[in-house]
């Protein structure tokens, strides 16, 4: 059966995606109805990602399918989020796919803030999954290899797409499994196994020969490749080094197997032996080098058959010439598979939860849309509001309307009376006085939730500044203080904000001083508001004069002038218009929004009609205050002055004015409140989002410093060194030589003991004391000293022979060395006693050992005998 490579899967730790996109839907859509709809859709996502990673996948096409809606999912949500590490932050961990991990540091995984790190792990996972199914395929059947061949050419696909994208993705180093280097390899792999599968399909079809040495040439060089690129690849299975240059030699040997039928059927009969002898020498290879991965026996039989006839048949009857290997033709190529392209959506079940929402191009666009909107609003209104402010001020200096309604000289104008019941109905100074003890409450807790935020960003770049001195390059994140530079601007121009928030509040407190005193005087009941008014000499001789009427005309006029700016105004704040279509219709044909031509194009369209109708309000006013100066000079001189009625007029103008000067502190008033709540929720979501993001760089720190401890773990506790010669086995001879690998990794075999030398001869003299020391030379008929073995067999207790018909085993606690040394002894064993020398060092090769624990006080003589025990291998070979 075929030998093919298929990938293990990446394993991922959990991630709660509800709770932080939700909270990004609450904030960006506050409408309830179509809020509940992607919260619900966030939930789903939350479950799919569950799905596809939470738990072991079947080598099946229905969990392949999840996969990729999965995948198909983060590709259509990635511009409908803000994912980034200081924005909508989520960090996900994965572990490298081939790393097995150790006992003390685990294996190796990553996590980064990055929805493109995401997909390009899913997808990884989707490649893999792709891989494995194809493996499972039943190759003997149509069916089978159509499907075989689908798979691979997905995987092939998917593994270069990675390649091509991880780096941008990542914006960092990757882990080894999806580093461009290992997908590019694992790219070519799959490409070489779905050429395989197509040489199969060919061969079971009993296709043309030239077509399928073709095809089988083809597959070798895939193989080829791929093992070039393959050879450095540490981190990859040590099995699939071997296996793709055991399948770029079959694959060989297979092309030389058909095109020498090719070549027999155009009777080169020389070519055919050529090319079965080539081929036979390419299976050969295997059989001795990879025979534990791939077997060639069925191939190899094969050819050794075709061989043989041909070689007879040339011997006895063509007597064809045999070529050199060298001098054969190339034989051709022929590739039927290409990696499939990866294109959204990939599942064909795909459907888009979150489908009625706008990209966030497009929600960035209309926020810049809404802003300019509302600039131009304000610019519009703004402009009507001064000139209103203006012409009541120049009637205000005119004393006007008052001057015409003062006529009698001692009653208050109407115009007067109505001004001091408008502020009384709005509260009068109480109101004013409250709203201004309000402002700095407010702006106080704005201060407080914004310095609050900022210093959560500080003390966090702080530790983050820390663990970089102190770990130094190992401490491979995105510094702090880079990532919180955006964050550190916003709340900068929110700092700027509110001190020109303050700026503003003075300038409205000193105008409320400045007119306090009047205001007060409003405000009052009108007995007493006419008793504060000085009276004058009554002028009722111009009650009915030219003079008055033309003025009284000219201020009704102005005053249908305002009233329509107030209309006006209304209109102004009405205008909606929905850029969000023209915003997609942009995306979707160029790929980008101009924001900028769009929306200048349509607020042109929506207020410049009404910006004409602002400019002529303010020429009509211009002119009819042209116009009243001038009547009011003639009024003037009509006038009989007199000190009493320039008072009487002079408290007439404070008292207009100060009506005036109510009517746009209290606006000013509330809108500064209105500000400062409508600034304390940006704030507060501010404040959640440096939250947030300070969240995930704690578990982003926390995760990389384990990993760091992890590394420093399996780091080596003490410096190398080289291992002495005489610690190392002896070379083998030249009678013994090392038989060649069978397969370019080195498989690690245990080491096999020596064998147990035979029991040395010993005479009853030497038996019945045991204390005697071995001889320094070799005994006849023993062998020759040899090595320790490299693992003890048993106890370091040798066993003796005893006297003929009765053997005993030595006693547990017995050193047959205890003799050596200054120690009593027979006389008579004395004289061939060598002196003792103390242990030093190990036995050079090929020399018996001695043992290092020197002897105890003990007479060689006396011992307590010692249970039997069955006997051992001894420690040492004895001489």
């Amino acid at each position: 059966m075929a030998t093919f490579i298929s990938v293990p899967l990446k394993k991922s730790s959990e991630v709660d995606l509800v709770k932080p996109l939700s909270k990004f839907v609450t904030a960006t859509y506050p409408a309830a109805e179509e809020q509940a709809d992607y919260i619900r859709s966030v939930e789903e996502l939350n479950k799919l990602r569950k799905s596809a990673l939470g738990r072991p996948l079947d080598k099946h096409e229905s969990s392949l399918e999840i996969l990729l809606r999965y995948y198909d999912q983060l590709c259509a949500v990635e511009p409908k989020f803000p994912f980034s590490e200081n924005q909508l932050c989520l960090t996900f961990t994965w572990k490298d796919a081939f790393d097995k991990g150790s006992l003390f540091g685990g294996s190796v995984k990553l996590a980064l803030a990055s929805l493109g790190y995401e997909k390009t792990c899913v997808l990884f996972n989707g490649a893999a999954l792709a891989s494995q199914i194809a493996s499972e395929q039943n190759l003997d059947s149509d069916e089978g290899l159509k499907a075989a061949a689908k798979y691979y050419q997905l995987a092939s696909g998917a593994f270069g797409h990675i390649k091509d994208t991880v780096l941008s993705a990542l914006n960092r180093e990757p882990t080894m499994d999806i580093s461009p280097e290992t997908v590019g390899t694992l790219s070519l792999i799959m490409l070489a196994q779905a050429q395989e599968v197509f040489f199969l399909k060919a061969t079971s079809d009993k296709m043309k020969d030239a077509i399928i040495a073709k095809l089988a040439n083809q597959t070798a060089d895939f193989y080829g490749d791929a093992f070039k690129q393959c050879q450095y690849k540490e981190n990859l299975p040590k099995e699939v080094l071997p296996v793709l240059s055991a399948k770029h030699c079959i694959m060989q040997a297979n092309a030389e197997l058909h095109q020498s039928l090719l070549a027999k059927q155009k009777k080169r009969f020389g070519e055919e032996i050529a090319r079965l002898q080539h081929a036979t020498e390419l299976v050969k290879t295997v059989a001795s080098r990879y025979d534990e991965y791939v077997s060639v026996k069925d191939l190899s039989d094969k050819i050794s058959r075709a061989l043989t006839a041909a070689k007879k048949d040339n011997d006895f009857i063509y007597h064809d010439r045999v070529p050199e290997v060298k001098d054969l033709e190339h034989i051709g190529k022929a590739a039927l598979v290409k990696a499939t392209t990866i294109t959204p959506p990939l599942s064909a079940k795909f459907t888009d939860l979150f489908e009625k929402m706008v990209p966030m191009a497009v929600q960035q666009s209309m926020s810049v849309y809404s802003q300019r909107k509302a600039e131009t609003v304000n610019r519009l209104v703004g402009t009507m509001r001064e000139a209103t402010n203006l012409c009541n001020g120049v009637l205000a200096s005119l004393n006007l309307p008052a001057a015409l309604e003062d006529l009698s000289g001692d009653s208050i104008p109407q115009s007067i009376v109505e001004k001091a019941r408008a502020i009384v109905q709005q509260g009068g100074l109480q109101s004013i006085e409250q709203l201004i003890r309000d402002l700095p409450e407010l702006l106080t807790r704005n201060r407080e939730i914004l310095e609050e935020s900022l210093k959560m960003l500080g003390d966090e770049e702080s530790t983050d500044s820390e663990l970089r001195s102190k770990f130094s390059q190992r401490w491979n994140r995105t510094p702090s203080g880079d990532l919180y530079k955006p964050l550190r601007a916003e709340g900068g121009n929110f700092r700027s904000v509110l001190d020109k928030a303050v700026q503003a509040d003075q300038v409205v407190r000193e105008r409320y001083n400045t007119h306090c005193e009047m205001i007060a005087l409003l405000c009052k009941p009108e007995a007493e508001l006419t008793a504060a008014i000085p009276s004058a000499n009554p002028v009722k001789t111009l009650q009915g004069s030219e003079v008055v009427s033309v003025l009284r005309s000219q201020l009704a006029q102005l005053e249908e002038v305002k009233k329509e700016r107030e209309g006006l105004e209304v209109e102004i704040k009405g205008v909606t218009f929905d850029m969000s279509s023209s915003f997609l219709t942009a995306l979707a044909q160029d790929g980008a929004i101009n924001e900028e031509a769009l929306s200048m194009s349509q607020l042109d369209q929506s207020y410049g009609s009404y910006s004409q109708r602002v400019q002529a309000s303010l020429r009509s006013q211009e002119e009819l205050l042209g116009k009243v100066q001038a009547s009011h000079q003639e009024f003037s001189k009509l006038k009989k002055s007199n000190s009493e009625a320039n008072d009487r007029e002079e408290v007439l103008k404070k008292l207009a004015s100060a009506h005036d000067s109510y009517v746009e502190i209290t606006s000013n008033l509330r809108e500064g409140t209105k500000f400062y709540n409508d600034l304390t929720e940006i704030l507060l979501k501010f404040q959640n989002k440096c939250s947030d993001i300070i969240f995930a760089r704690k578990t982003e720190r926390d995760e990389l410093l384990k990993d760091l401890q992890q590394s420093i773990a399996r780091e080596p506790s003490a410096p190398s060194f080289n291992v002495p010669a005489y610690q190392t086995n002896p070379a083998p001879t030249a009678a013994d030589p090392t038989p060649a690998p069978r397969t370019v990794f080195q498989p690690q075999v245990k080491a096999q003991p020596p064998q147990r030398p035979p029991p040395p001869a010993f005479t009853p003299q030497a038996a019945s004391a045991p204390g005697n020391p071995p001889d320094n030379q070799p005994q006849p008929g023993n062998p020759p000293p040899m090595a320790p073995p490299s693992q003890a067999q048993g106890p370091p207790y040798p066993t003796y022979q005893g006297y003929p018909g009765y053997a005993y085993q030595m006693p547990m606690g017995y050193n047959p060395y205890a003799a050596y040394g200054q120690y009593n002894m027979p006389p008579a064993m004395q004289p061939n006693m060598q002196p003792y020398v103390p242990y030093q060092q190990a036995p050079a090769p090929g020399q018996g050992g001695f043992p290092g624990t020197p002897p105890t006080q003990q007479h060689p003589y006396t011992y307590q005998q010692q249970p039997q025990h069955p006997p051992h291998q001894p420690y040492y070979p004895q001489q």
